[in-house]
């Protein structure tokens, strides 16, 4: 027997799934207290989670200069290996941790938490590169989905125009936070006495680890759960975060997550997704290059002492802080996304430019706070722009981890980009990030022109021949590829 609805019945159920104005008599006022109340809870600890995974993954960075190689024997391309090993476990690890998140909620995270803090505690006790490689493979599976993990969280709370500045600061302060308070902190290590056999960079794994380790734990009793059951909020605050979600989506759920299939999986990788994870891929190459190998590259400009070379390595990661948020902002007040990618996109572009056509030691040291400024503010883009453009929510978690788990493709980019025998100059390095950050530019423009292109076919009508002959489900379903649905720009 045919169970499939009649016409008569398919065209109502698709009437009481039109969209409604769920928030038209919410009063100004309740939804602004509420928006703060989540920045105030949410931001902060994110931000602080953020760091903790930003600090334990590079601070293998600042344990090279301590002598880490020296230390365990390591000679050639054996770091390189290393780092390899880590990012190519992080890009398998990202996406179903992600769905294990969807599935588990955010205890699952505080799990991974816990998870690399104890794996960095254990980095300070390995003897060779065997025992490093180890460590490196742990921390990719733990690191693995932590930061798409807090971006599907946040896509939980916050409405679609309101996450590009909350992704903005997370991705700029907490990078650039960790980045100067990693810096700061080995130079502070690596000052007090040694203890047993915890000496010079193991020291900074060590503490590092600790931190992360404990403040895992206190996660597992103050994670904020999903919007429905959150115990941050009152019943009245859960209810108006659940309709504001709801304002944004074609169908309303109240806070329900459908089924996750295969086919939802699958369909996450349409055209804006790839775009956007190879303009990640892209973009993080130079990132994660600069961030994992500045402190060698102060090391061949001036004869400086570990200490100064650690400290030199925080100036860039505080501008960068200052101009993502300038940047997040502007994107939320003009509420595009392209734009403000673009301009920063040629600002790397500009800053490679000038690493590679000069020597001198002060005008590449200026390059690096373009370089970070552009690379911070790009990454936030391209994740709010990816996240935005995703629905359902099966979609929005395979989305929010593809974009950093596939970039961490060009974290494993960098790591054979600025190599040892490319010192001093980096020429290579820098001649790669430079066709990188170009291509990144046009992916842009193409991504931007095709979105553009699609929302006028959909309101021209000429998309909604997908809702023939489909069942409520299929319906409830469609999330981004409905025709009643607009992508961001």
């Amino acid at each position: 027997m045919d169970e499939r609805p009649s016409d008569g019945q398919a065209e109502a159920e698709k009437a009481s799934l039109k969209p409604s104005p769920s928030l038209a008599s919410v009063n100004p006022e309740v939804e602004k207290r509420l928006l703060k109340k989540l920045d105030w809870i949410l931001l902060p600890l994110f931000t602080a989670i953020h760091c903790c995974n930003v600090v334990d993954r590079t601070s293998i960075g600042n344990s090279r200069v301590a002598g880490l190689e020296q230390d365990l024997g390591m000679r050639g391309y054996d770091l390189n290996i290393a780092l390899v090993t880590f990012y190519v476990v992080y890009t398998v690890a990202d996406v179903p941790s992600n769905l294990l998140l969807k599935h588990w909620g955010s205890t699952w995270l505080a799990c991974l938490v816990i998870g690399f803090g104890a794996v960095s505690i254990g980095a300070a006790f390995v003897h060779n590169l065997a025992g490093l490689i180890a460590t490196r493979v742990f921390l990719g599976l733990a690191e693995g989905g932590t930061v798409s993990a807090l971006v599907y969280i946040m896509s939980r709370y916050y409405r679609r125009h309101e996450l590009v500045l909350r992704v903005g600061v997370l991705f700029g302060v907490a990078p650039s936070i960790a980045g100067a308070f990693g810096g700061l902190l080995a130079s502070g290590l690596l000052k007090i006495p040694d203890f047993g056999i915890v000496t010079t960079w193991r020291k900074i794994f060590l503490i590092e680890g600790l931190i992360t380790t404990l403040f895992g734990l206190a996660l597992l009793f103050i994670m904020p759960e999903d919007p429905s059951k959150s115990r941050i909020l009152n019943s009245q605050e859960r209810k108006l975060a659940l309709e504001r979600i709801d304002a944004d989506q074609v169908f309303k759920t109240q806070g329900r997550k459908e089924k996750t299939t295969l086919k939802l999986v699958l369909r996450s990788f349409n055209f804006i997704t790839i775009a956007c994870t190879i303009c990640f891929i892209l973009v993080n190459m130079s990132f994660q290059g600069l961030s994992l190998f500045m402190p060698s590259v102060i090391r061949t400009q001036g004869n400086y002492t570990t200490i100064e070379i650690q400290l030199r390595t925080v100036p860039p990661y505080v501008a960068s802080a200052v101009w993502v948020i300038l940047n997040a902002y502007v994107s939320a007040r003009i509420k595009m996304r392209v734009v403000p990618l673009l301009f920063n996109a040629v600002i790397m572009v500009v800053g490679y430019a000038i690493s590679v056509t000069t020597r001198n030691s002060k005008a590449r040291y200026a390059v690096c706070f373009l370089i970070m400024m552009g690379a911070s503010t790009c990454g936030s883009l391209i994740m709010t722009w990816a996240t935005d453009n995703s629905a359902p929510d099966t979609m929005r978690a395979v989305t929010a981890a593809a974009i950093p788990g596939f970039g961490a493709i060009g974290s494993l980019l960098a790591v054979w980009t600025y190599t040892p025998t490319d010192a001093p100059d980096y020429r290579r390095g820098n001649l790669s990030n430079l066709a990188a950050t170009s291509t990144v530019c046009v992916i842009a423009t193409v991504t931007a022109l095709y979105i553009q292109w699609e929302n006028r076919r959909r309101e021209r009508g000429e998309r909604d021949q997908i809702l023939e002959g489909k069942t409520t489900e299929e319906i409830e379903v469609l999330g981004c590829y409905h025709p009643e649905f607009r992508y961001q720009i």
